[in-house]
């Protein structure tokens, strides 16, 4: 194994290769990404409940982010996903401030991949302790009023990607597969052209070959995620024959959670998310995320590899299994 992998430092892996994770600023990276002696004694609390279980999360401050770039090339902020920058009067939101706050650690070099926001692209949202149906669903002024055009004037440089997700659908709530690919293909002709779209559905029911059309039509990426209901990387890349869609040339690699297991069990088996957890992670999931970052530069592609904490119990080891079979199969 490379020292820079010993140490945690991904940056130099490969020039069209970015590592990183979704989210930031856990304190159980202390020691790994983070310092001790800078960070150590800035730690906060909040409090949470997940499958019925208190928790108390710790967290550093923002300016941690400037020790993260130290180690990784790309990050995903996906607290963008669970509300919009402006509010209906278009006052900023309180998640505007913190992409705010975010903004004034990041140099023009840092790479921040964002999430859109879950009212532009769930089908239903859970209100009121059960799913109900998104009257924002796919609106174009909403997204384009109250998410792009903010975003792309405060983030300028370092925004590299946007990712619409799509919650998964089971099959008597489904949407039929003609009227799903109709929406999405008029949603993107209504909203600005970006190089920097990317969407993740995650039934696999919808990643047809009219679906897969759509993309390639618009440019938009499709993202590969490691994901409780999705099939592993490998079926759900040769679902698109082997092809990347992103008008970028970028692609999308999504390590989100065990295969079969669900949000709530994996969360509180990776928490407080300072080592691996023993049987937890997929283990083909290194191996397929490695044979897809070396397909895409084989096509000149950049391979933007986005890790979870709950993907195995540590996104920084999680991150050095990844970069060894990377290495490993760059030899063969």
């Amino acid at each position: 194994m490379a020292p820079n992998i010993e140490k945690f430092l991904f940056r130099d892996l490969h020039p069209r290769v970015s590592i990183g994770t979704a989210s930031d600023r856990y304190a159980g990276w202390l020691g790994q990404i983070y310092s001790h002696e800078r960070f150590g004694g800035k730690i906060s609390k909040r409090s949470k409940t997940v499958g019925g279980k208190a928790v108390t999360e710790e967290l550093l401050p923002v300016e941690s982010v400037e020790e993260y770039f130290q180690h990784f090339s790309v990050l995903e902020l996906d607290f963008t996903f669970y509300s919009l920058l402006l509010d209906e009067h278009s006052n900023p939101t309180p998640t505007y401030r913190v992409l705010e706050t975010y903004r004034k650690h990041l140099r023009d070099s840092d790479r921040i991949v964002l999430k859109v926001p879950q009212t532009i692209f769930a089908q239903k949202l859970w209100r009121g302790g059960k799913f109900a149906d998104n009257s924002g669903y796919l609106n174009a002024e909403i997204f384009i009023q109250r998410f792009y055009s903010p975003v792309t004037a405060l983030m300028g440089p370092i925004l590299q990607g946007f990712i619409f997700e799509q919650e998964y659908q089971a099959k008597k709530e489904r949407s039929p597969v003609d009227l799903f690919v109709s929406a999405v293909d008029r949603f993107f002709d209504q909203i600005p052209k970006d190089d920097r779209y990317h969407v993740e559905v995650r039934t696999e029911a919808l990643l047809t070959k009219t679906y897969f059309e759509v993309l390639e039509k618009h440019g938009i990426g499709q993202v590969l995620s490691h994901w409780t209901w999705l099939p592993p990387l490998r079926k759900q890349f040769s679902k698109a024959s082997g092809r990347f869609f992103n008008a970028g040339k970028q692609a999308v690699i999504r390590l989100m959670t065990p295969i079969g297991m669900r949000y709530e069990e994996a969360y509180l088996k990776a928490f407080p998310f300072d080592k691996m957890v023993e049987g937890m992670m997929s283990a083909r999931m290194p191996e397929e995320t490695a044979e897809i970052m070396l397909e895409a530069l084989k096509q000149d592609v950049q391979a933007d590899v986005i890790i979870n904490n709950r993907a195995g119990g540590n996104a920084p080891l999680i991150a050095r299994k990844v970069a060894e079979r990377f290495i490993r199969m760059s030899k063969q």
